[in-house]
């Protein structure tokens, strides 16, 4: 069967998809004779779409699980979706307001209805999406954070944390996000630089008509809520107020002068406004000097009746309207532009407002020293590295993580009030009525308990994500089932650095808590995908392409080789369509190489061929270009494994073995040589495969029949043979020959058709006459001779060798001397580069050995290059 002129990746896309799906070859069950390799997915947003992060993560992560899965490993990637708290109330509530119904009018019943009515519409769109991409995921095993036995696993995580006494309810500053009505983490908050501006306010002091203090804020609108002025007592310029009250202008209420050490005499006027119900810091002094509380913003953000002024108003209206008021009452003495780093809501870009709050918390102080001690030992490993410094600092410095939120969607707290004020945390209603009883000696009957209205915050349940999905009874029972004794710990955990401790620190967390061991082994943090400019691609923004149509204007492959042609991990990546465009020319260079073999003639009565070195060393190249590939892959670099990969294919297999083996027009080709090539181009296939999973299977199907058991992603992946490290040189400095001659026709204007002798001045004859007739075939040569000099001719030089090549014309010998001139200088600086690395002790003593013998094998040539090209230069002359 011939192969169709151009590629057509939708067709090949949806044909094998189906193929894999309808075979169960991504599913994954228990084979104790194989090794599992498994992966969670980092679970998306049930609310999400398909985006360029998510393009790059789960394209890595599938070519991890396909190569495990050729390996022989027993590969499982379990997919999911996060119920995603926040957003997903958000979507809800606008879907509602669309037909007419206000939140605030319904019960939580009935919004929970609406809830669940919009995630089975909604909810598995991104999932589907991720297979337009090819992900390789066990369907089967698809999990929703918000499913009867993960919620019952989080619900039984909450109620043994609280048993434990890790779990609290308290009063605290917590982070208010006031358009989504919520309290939020610290890990939540996004600070920004904002320009904004700073006001100097006079505050008079009291029983003085002419004396006031002077003090500058960025939030005039809260002076309402002041409950002292705050001096260093160390500033000798305010000795005099110690003692005395100062007047809240605009509502003249008298307010204290404390002194304390937390001032910076530096800043501003050197004294401050104390707002403990709306600054974290002010919290802290104000519980030191047992100050009063006043929190004059409500939920919504909006400025309540404690305000006593501009009540019902916005903040930030407020804020602009009480400057105005105090520009009139004579007491706003100047403002000034300020730019400072202000807090917003991860989730809907809200200014966060500090807020005091009853909420729930969870202790972090001590839980967290397992999995501090885990990334820091190297037990579990972050690619790239340098982001164990940034771990270790959120580590040490961890805060108690507020765990409830004041939304409906979400796991509802486990806790029930009683009539006497006190409450209980228990899984149920009926086992909390039970407790509660035996507790407090009562008979309260259901009717009597409210539950709390706070559900949990989202990461509570998704750090649990890799133990849930394969089993949620041991939070129960603490028996591990079949599953979890196999596939726990995963494997490799590829997500993003913005997560790490929203997610990756809090799960290490959990697997050391529930499981006594960590949850991963590697953790690879992709870098964020970003436009020309260097922005992070948003829709808000609108630099961002529509995955989807990508896929369809360039192939699934050709979008996933383009996204990880330069996303080395950790770095970010700066996409532009031309990477895709390439991903797309690579496949099409694929399907014509194919081509090429499949059009060829066999003559199977063809006993000799000139093709032994050819295959000989493309076998060769083949296991050196594997090796490099391995360790790429062993060390997470994949971005450098696909190129490994893309030059085997493009440059050795296409560029010279194809033209090396390829027989003349209209004859055909002998047998082994054939097969050998085909041989090749299967291996070629197996390496390609987790990155470019259509096209491969297709051509793998092409090469000959196979059914289901001999496709390609369950074929076994290639095992690195032996080498000869000498022959690849060698017919790498044969290549160098090849092209510079290719040039020299180029810039003289001779015919690719038009033979010439060439002449070598050599120590290395045995070289060139094993390659002789492949020099002749890809240079276009009718003799290789072998001499000192040839008079009149052209020459160049590779490592130590120079080349003549006789011109029917006279040769510009200052031309000649020139060119040789720029040559050396060019070699000279390469050698110069390479001496310096050669140089470094840190470099010498810290890389790997055959880095090293590379470096000094580059130095030996280029040596060699220049006094080469010093003896041309000197016949010259």
């Amino acid at each position: 069967m011939s192969l169709s002129t151009k590629y057509n990746p939708t067709e090949a896309e949806s044909k094998w998809y189906n193929f894999w799906m309808e075979n169960k070859l991504f599913s994954s069950t228990v084979d104790y004779n194989k090794e599992p390799y498994s992966i969670v997915i980092p679970p998306p947003n049930v609310t999400g779409v398909l985006h360029m992060g998510h393009m790059l993560n789960n394209t890595l992560q599938d070519v991890l699980v396909r190569k495990a899965r050729m390996e022989g490993k027993n590969a499982c990637w379990v997919p999911g979706t996060d119920h995603a708290s926040i957003a997903t109330e958000a979507k809800v509530v606008a879907m509602l307001k669309e037909r007419g119904i206000d939140k605030k009018s319904i019960s939580r019943d009935e919004f929970l209805k609406y809830a669940w009515e919009w995630k089975e519409k909604y909810g598995g769109i991104i999932l589907d999406q991720l297979k337009k991409l090819g992900a390789s995921c066990d369907w089967d095993r698809t999990k929703f954070t918000m499913d009867a036995d993960l919620s019952d696993a989080v619900i039984s995580v909450f109620v043994d944390l609280h048993k434990k006494g890790k779990i609290y309810r308290g009063i605290r500053m917590v982070n208010w996000d006031p358009q989504g009505k919520t309290a939020l983490s610290d890990d939540e908050v996004v600070f920004k630089e904002i320009n904004s501006k700073l006001y100097y306010i006079n505050y008079k002091i009291e029983g003085s008509e002419e004396e006031f203090l002077t003090i500058a804020t960025t939030r005039p609108e809260t002076i309402m809520a002041d409950s002292a002025i705050c001096i260093n007592p160390n500033d000798t310029r305010f000795e005099h107020l110690k003692g005395k009250k100062a007047l809240i202008p605009l509502i003249n209420r008298a307010i204290p002068i404390v002194e304390d050490e937390y001032v910076d005499m530096e800043f501003g006027t050197g004294c401050l406004k104390v707002t403990p119900a709306h600054d974290v810091n002010d919290y802290e002094i104000g519980l030191r000097h047992k100050l009063e509380v006043i929190d004059i913003i409500a939920d919504d953000g909006t400025l309540n009746e404690k305000a006593q002024i501009l009540v019902g108003e916005d903040r930030f209206i407020a804020r602009k309207k009480i400057a105005k008021l105090l520009k009139e009452a004579n007491q706003l003495a100047k403002e000034e532009d300020y730019t400072s780093n202000v807090g917003h809501s991860e989730r809907t870009d809200a200014v966060i407002e500090p807020k005091l709050s009853l909420q729930w918390f969870m202790k972090m102080e001590e839980i967290t020293k397992p999995a501090l001690k885990a990334v820091m030992d190297d037990i579990i490993q972050l690619y790239p590295p340098k982001f164990k410094n940034m771990y270790r600092s959120w580590m040490d410095n961890v805060r108690d993580w507020c765990i409830s939120r004041q939304l409906w969607w979400g796991h509802q707290i486990p806790a029930y009030y009683l009539p006497n004020g006190e409450y209980v945390v228990a899984k149920t209603a009926e086992e909390a009525l039970k407790l509660a009883n035996e507790q407090y000696q009562e008979n309260y009957s259901l009717e009597d308990l409210k539950q709390d209205e706070d559900v949990l915050d989202t990461w509570f349940s998704s750090w649990l994500w890799p133990i849930s999905v394969f089993d949620t009874d041991i939070f129960t029972t603490g028996e591990k089932n079949e599953d979890l004794k196999y596939y726990y710990p995963t494997n490799d955990l590829v997500t993003a650095p913005e997560i790490l401790f929203f997610w990756v620190a809090r799960m290490i967390i959990a697997g050391y808590e529930y499981m006594g061991e960590k949850p991963f082994r590697n953790v690879y943090l992709t870098g964020i995908v970003r436009d020309k400019l260097g922005r992070k691609m948003s829709k808000s923004l609108g630099n961002s392409p529509d995955p989807l149509e990508l896929i369809k204007s360039y192939g699934a492959d050709g979008v996933r080789t383009g996204m990880l042609f330069s996303s080395p991990a950790g770095n970010d990546l700066p996409f532009d369509e031309k990477l895709v465009e390439q991903g797309r020319n690579f496949s099409n260079k694929i399907w014509n190489a194919f081509r090429l073999i499949q059009g060829w003639e066999v003559d199977s009565n063809i006993l000799e061929h000139h093709n032994h070195t050819a295959i000989k060393w493309f076998e060769n190249r083949f296991n050196q270009a594997l090796e490099e590939i391995e360790d790429h892959f062993s060390k997470f670099r994949i971005s450098d494994a696909l190129m490994s990969t893309y030059k085997l294919v493009w440059d050795d297999f296409c560029s010279w073995y194809l033209e090396m083996v390829k027989p003349e027009y209209q004859k055909p080709i002998d047998l082994e040589t054939y097969e050998k090539t085909l041989g090749f181009f299967e291996s070629i296939m197996k390496v390609l495969h987790p990155f470019m999973p259509f096209i491969t299977e297709e051509l793998w199907h092409q090469v000959k029949g196979r059914d289901v058991k001999d496709a390609l992603i369950v074929s076994s992946w290639p095992s690195v043979a032996s080498y000869d490290e000498k022959l690849i040189g060698e017919a790498a400095q044969v290549f160098e020959v090849v092209s510079q001659v290719r040039n020299i026709r180029a810039s003289k204007g001779i015919s690719p058709k038009e033979a010439f002798e060439l002449t070598i001045n050599t120590q290395n004859q045995a070289l060139y006459v094993s390659f002789e007739a492949i020099m002749k075939k890809l240079a276009n040569l009718s003799q290789v001779a072998y001499a000192d000099k040839v008079e009149g001719a052209l020459s160049f030089v590779v490592k130590s060798d120079e080349f003549f090549i006789p011109l029917n014309e006279k040769i510009d010998v200052e031309a000649e001397k020139e060119n040789i001139r720029k040559e050396l200088e060019y070699t000279k600086g390469f050698l110069n580069t390479v001496m310096k690395k050669l140089s470094n002790e840190r470099f010498v003593s810290g890389a790997p050995a055959q880095v090293v013998e590379n470096e000094k094998q580059k130095q030996a040539d280029a040596e060699a290059k220049i006094k080469a090209l010093e003896e041309s230069l000197a016949k010259l002359v």
